[in-house]
């Protein structure tokens, strides 16, 4: 992680526990806000912003998905870091699917961080919201990047889709307040756990919210609202993709694999057929990624499986 601006030690994934030992993740840093009517400093406009993530982090692919949905593709530019996490944390580099930082010139992304905050202190994480026209970043947030990206660039984006729409607002926050700490972090709460019991308080939380998830699908909904995608299902996607390449073995979340929960197996499926979220997805670049934690995997030797092949992976 970066100390005053330094690059100090070597990464690893859990840089904070609380009493119990259990996994705290990093607040973000850098919360400001793109706005298409002047009521901010960061103003809409095309080719201004540009996207750092990593194919591997269900945050940043959060990000990849509304840029994508939202038509923002051409407005919007993008770089891949490498999967694989090494000592200095996220790499710019020539592995498929990733490419060089040629906007920046960056080799690591927490040169990006220093460059925005000379005397930075925490982890460099992804996605990266840069601005290139005031050369800073503008947010780390994954949360507020997918709130930007939905109503934030006004007629640059394609409204016709709204992943935030007012009348669904309050059962939008109320399956995020779910679903983000028992699921989308619980999984991290059981993988980096440092004690039993903060590992199976997690492990508790994960597969009771899926089974709660596969009872709400048992409707035969197609979305988790009924039938209008929104941020909740962009916000779930990315985990349950993960889950049996990633979380089932290496995090031990091995109660239940993902496909063998019909209802959420289906519904996978149908936000794998939304156009424009199959080609977020990269099952290489997530197994190599998690795979490549060397505090969980210190043999780096990366699994075969599972088979994707009903994912059309």
């Amino acid at each position: 992680m970066l100390v005053n601006g330094k690059w100090s030690a070597e990464w690893h994934p859990v840089q904070a526990t609380d009493k119990q030992g259990g996994f705290v993740r990093q607040t973000s840093s850098f919360r400001h806000w793109i706005s298409n009517d002047g009521s901010t400093e960061f103003a809409a406009e095309p080719d201004r912003y540009h996207l750092y993530v990593a194919l591997i982090c269900p945050w940043a692919s959060r990000t990849l998905i509304a840029r994508s949905l939202k038509g923002l593709e051409q407005v919007i530019s993008v770089s891949v870091v490498e999967p694989q996490l090494g000592e200095q944390g996220w790499h710019f580099g020539d592995y498929p699917g990733a490419n060089r930082d040629t906007l920046n010139n960056a080799e690591y992304l927490h040169e990006l961080y220093t460059r925005a905050a000379a005397d930075f202190t925490g982890r460099a994480t992804v996605p990266v919201l840069w601005d290139k026209k005031t050369q800073t970043i503008v947010n780390n947030e994954s949360a507020d990047i997918l709130r930007m990206l939905n109503s934030g660039f006004g007629s640059l984006a394609d409204n016709s889709i709204d992943l935030y729409p007012a009348d669904l607002q309050s059962e939008i926050d109320a399956l995020n307040e779910s679903i983000y700490p028992r699921l989308n972090n619980g999984v991290y709460r059981t993988g980096f756990a440092t004690t039993q019991i903060s590992y199976q308080q997690a492990f508790h939380d994960v597969f009771s919210q899926l089974d709660e998830l596969e009872e709400r699908l048992s409707d035969g909904r197609t979305f988790l609202l009924g039938e209008q995608l929104t941020e909740a299902d962009i916000r779930l996607f990315v985990t349950l993709i993960r889950f049996d390449a990633a979380y089932h073995g290496l995090f031990k979340c091995n109660l239940r694999r993902l496909r063998d929960y019909p209802q959420l197996n289906r519904y996978l499926k149908s936000m794998l057929a939304v156009s424009g979220v199959r080609q977020t997805v990269n099952i290489d670049h997530i197994k190599q990624g998690y795979y490549s934690i060397k505090a969980l995997n210190p043999n780096g030797i990366v699994p075969v499986g599972p088979d994707m092949a009903e994912y059309g992976f």
